[in-house]
C-alpha cells in the first residue's frame, strides 16, 4: 500500500467521523428542544440576563457588561490575575 493510499483512508476516516459527530448533534438537538425550551422559560421568570461563563473574575463573568480596563484595575501593565481573562476576548469598541 502506497503512502497516498495511507493518506487517503485516513482523509476519508476523518471524514467518516465527522459525518458521525454532525448526525449526533443533530439528533442530540433534536431531543434537547423542550428542555432548551425549560430553561428559557425559566430565565425568563427569575428576570436572568445574559450567561454567566466564569465565577473568578468580574469582568469574565458577564463579558457583555465588561469595561475595556477591568483586567488592569491594579496597574496598566499588571499580570493576568486569572486563567479565565485568556479565555475571554475583550469586548467590541
Amino acid at each position: 500500500m502506497r503512502k497516498s493510499d495511507r493518506f487517503l483512508l485516513f482523509i476519508l476516516g476523518v471524514l467518516a467521523l465527522l459525518e458521525v459527530a454532525r448526525l449526533h448533534a443533530l439528533h442530540r438537538g433534536k431531543a434537547r428542544t423542550e428542555e432548551v425550551q425549560a430553561m428559557a422559560s425559566m430565565a425568563r421568570r427569575l428576570g436572568l440576563t445574559d450567561l454567566s461563563l466564569f465565577t473568578d473574575a468580574r469582568y469574565a463573568r458577564h463579558p457583555s457588561q465588561a469595561d475595556r480596563f477591568a483586567p488592569f484595575q491594579d496597574h496598566p501593565t499588571s499580570l493576568e490575575h486569572f486563567p479565565s481573562g485568556s479565555l475571554v476576548p475583550p469586548p467590541p469598541p
